[in-house]
């Protein structure tokens, strides 16, 4: 797995789409190539919770994303989740796997049983098959058993599933400071060195 084969980071309907954009930025500040897929229902989560207005649209969301996040960059490609010809949904097409974040309960499900009829569940099913890392960001609580057995099958064929569970022992005191706390272990599961938050040190 090179270092310059693009990341697929995929963003669902799920509440916490700040995660998938805090690690979409760290990405790209660090000229990671990155391939971005955002699921149609989640263009409203993202007005309601952010303001960033999306459409249907690779050339808005591209230019919506990147003007949100105040970055220029050649490295970010994006792609709609109905364009089922894309790169990601081809396991010859070489890439450093791919992180869902936030994960809905619906694609971790068809992600489980192989109901690859998206970009986005396709492109996690080639990761699947391809034996390429799976990083899952849940966003639902409490969890029923549906849930849990969706998350144990997809762990169980090597996916890493990331809670985004804060760890207190940082003492962290803003918003922003628990953001980066998640997005930094996201991309630890995904073995992307980062600094984004104190790391446990006993004295």
């Amino acid at each position: 797995m090179k270092a310059d084969n693009p990341l697929i980071l995929a963003i669902t309907a799920a509440s916490g789409i700040i995660y998938g954009l805090r690690v979409l930025e760290f990405l790209l500040e660090n000229n990671n190539k990155t391939e971005l897929i955002i699921s149609p229902k989640a263009y409203y989560i993202a007005k309601h919770e952010l303001n960033l207005e999306l459409c249907h649209s690779n050339d808005s969301i591209h230019k919506n994303i990147t003007d949100f996040l105040k970055i220029k960059t050649n490295n970010l490609k994006t792609w709609l989740d109905d364009e089922l010809w894309a790169n990601p949904s081809s396991g010859s097409y070489k890439t450093r796997g791919m992180i869902i974040a936030p994960a809905s309960m619906a694609v971790i499900s068809a992600v489980a049983h192989g109901h690859a009829e998206t970009l986005i569940t396709r492109a996690a099913d080639v990761c699947l098959k391809e034996k390429r890392p799976l990083t899952i960001v849940p966003r639902e609580t409490p969890l029923n058993s549906i849930h849990l057995e969706n998350m144990l099958k997809l762990s169980g064929l090597g996916a890493n599933i990331v809670l985004p569970v804060l760890g207190h022992y940082t003492k962290m005191k803003t918003i922003d400071e628990g953001i980066d706390f998640i997005t930094g272990k996201i991309l630890d599961a995904h073995k992307i060195d980062n600094n984004l938050y104190e790391r446990w040190h006993y004295e």
